[in-house]
């Protein structure tokens, strides 16, 4: 791989059937070591729950306030600065408990594709 900069396109930001809006920061073939995509939850929505199958995923919080639940874990708080590691395979679901968005990073290890994610709802 070669360096780079990447600056991901604010307008390529997509809704999602999971019930936020994506921003793919970084997913590519020839870095299949890991993915970054932004992810925002409008207040009051709640992801639908969900795993990820051979995927550890990281949630970076970059904004906003939630309460997230991470299989039979108690749902707890986050806000800016904190991150959440959710082991691979494990159920997982994010709210948005504030008055503005919530915004956090995604870190997959290995990269996000979409056979990994499995809908349990």
């Amino acid at each position: 791989m070669e360096p780079t900069i990447f600056r991901p396109d604010p307008r390529s930001e997509h809704p999602t059937a999971e019930r936020c809006a994506i921003l793919e920061s970084w997913n590519r073939p020839e870095d299949p070591a890991v993915s970054i995509a932004r992810a925002r939850v409008a207040p009051g929505v709640a992801t639908r729950p969900h795993r990820l199958r051979g995927v550890i995923e990281r949630y970076v919080i970059l904004a906003g306030q939630g309460a997230v639940r991470v299989g039979e874990a108690p749902e707890a708080t986050v806000g800016p600065g904190d991150v959440v590691a959710i082991p691979a395979g494990v159920a997982q679901s994010i709210r948005n408990t504030g008055a503005q968005d919530l915004v956090f990073h995604c870190v997959c290890t290995p990269r996000f594709t979409p056979d990994c994610y499995e809908s349990l709802d």
